[in-house]
């Protein structure tokens, strides 16, 4: 049995950056400081919400059957290694959503169930997310990291603002959390500790305190540090080769070449390359604890991305949402596909007897169940363990409850972190299933 050989939150120090570190067995590393010698610590839980806008193939969004003979629609094929930890959940809405316009009225109170502002003016809930990272933020470097693929659309559609059909994450009734949509500029929120130091490595940066660490911890552990060193320097190669390769995405100018000066790399062209990063940072997030709580929202309903990486380049997300073909499809598995990137990742790294992902709630939805604006049901998978609190390889289907509410699935999730509230947005008691 393993036992601590340090008594502090460790890191990993250089001149401007910190940079914590995975759970090792011969660390302390989630904060206990344990008067005796003892096993080592669990691994705490963490949330992660991946959304995408638009919502799904009408016909092939389904799942049935437990365990490893659950069937799978073909929206959620890519998912097929995941069964067993997953829960697919049908039927649950949210009573706000169904009021108001399409689109905006049906996306920013996903994660709080809130009634909405219209004629312009702002005005949510904060949300499930950040209400885990107000509680829960000060045991980390970063109280939460929110994350995304395009940028938010400041107009008004339909009397409704467009900043609620860009952001998901709310900070408080009237703030929509920033989004960081460029993959350096959220590497660096990890590892620097100001934005002024160029680009000097993080891990040159370090190197030496790292030299230092490998003399006190055990050989299983000195593998593992150097397979997570190998896994940052990786990412920060790509990060700095993101904006150079690839197919403009998104919108498409007017021009057919650019009028201006090039401006400086920023956010990646190729639309995968750049879903990916932000995976990845994700799972550095979650794997040096520098966050419990991540929110990525791989595009915005109402998006305008486009995807020449599948052949499918005609027509942008939203109006392809609107077809129902099988391009639609291919890009429907494609979004899955970054959840089951990024569950495979979480899954390979091992933290005692479980793996990340197993110590971690992946909660994948939209705001409305397909391309025709259908919100009296969402799309919902929730993939991880919990920390061994969620028994995997299940379908729960509230379609015929009369409580249905996205936010009692709000409440267990916040009951599985540690958090009981006697009410959430227009629930009254979470879902005992989950």
């Amino acid at each position: 049995m393993s036992i601590h050989r340090f008594n502090r939150r460790s890191f990993l120090r250089g001149a401007g950056v910190t940079m914590a570190l995975p759970w090792l067995e011969s660390m302390a590393v989630w904060g206990d400081v344990p008067k005796t010698p003892e096993p080592a610590s669990e691994a705490p839980l963490r949330l992660a919400v991946l959304f995408a806008g638009n919502g799904f193939h009408s016909r092939e969004w389904w799942a049935k059957g437990q365990g490893k003979d659950m069937e799978l629609g073909k929206v959620l094929q890519p998912l097929a290694d995941f069964r067993e930890k997953m829960l697919f959940i049908r039927g649950l809405y949210n009573a706000e959503a169904l009021k108001g316009n399409i689109h905006s009225s049906q996306t920013g109170n996903l994660l709080s169930g809130a009634p909405l502002a219209s004629g312009g003016e702002i005005r949510s809930s904060t949300s499930v997310d950040q209400l885990l990272a107000q509680h829960y933020g000060r045991e980390t470097k970063l109280p939460s990291l929110v994350l995304g693929c395009e940028k938010s659309n400041p107009s008004v559609h339909k009397n409704y603002s467009m900043l609620y059909s860009s952001h998901i994450s709310w900070s408080s009734p009237t703030t929509p959390t920033p989004l960081e949509v460029y993959p350096a500029l959220a590497f660096d929120q990890l590892f620097k500790d100001s934005t002024n130091r160029g680009d000097q490595s993080v891990l040159d940066a370090v190197l030496e305190d790292a030299k230092d660490l490998r003399r006190g911890i055990s050989g299983q552990d000195r593998q593992k540090l150097d397979e997570y060193l190998d896994s940052v320097r990786e990412v920060e190669q790509r990060v700095a080769n993101a904006g150079k390769r690839g197919e403009l995405q998104g919108w498409r100018p007017t021009l057919s070449a650019p009028n201006i000066p090039r401006p400086p790399d920023g956010i990646p062209q190729d639309i995968a390359e750049h879903m990916r990063l932000m995976c990845d940072i994700l799972v550095l997030a979650f794997q040096t604890d520098t966050t419990r709580v991540c929110t990525l929202k791989l595009n915005n309903d109402h998006s305008a991305l486009r995807f020449p990486n599948l052949g499918v380049d005609y027509m942008i997300h939203h109006l392809l949402s609107h077809t129902d073909t099988d391009d639609w499809l291919k890009v429907n598995q494609f979004f899955v596909g970054q959840l089951a990137y990024l569950a495979g990742k979480l899954d390979a790294i091992r933290e005692g007897e479980r793996s990340l992902l197993d110590n971690s709630m992946i909660l994948f939805c939209s705001s409305m169940l397909n391309g025709n604006h259908d919100a009296s049901q969402l799309p919902v998978v929730l993939l991880g363990g919990a920390g061994g609190k969620i028994q995997g390889g299940r379908v729960l289907d509230y379609l015929g409850d009369s409580q249905r509410q996205m936010c009692r699935l709000h409440l267990s999730i916040m009951e599985k972190m540690g958090l009981k509230l006697a009410a959430f947005g227009d629930a009254v008691s979470p879902l005992a299933e989950v």
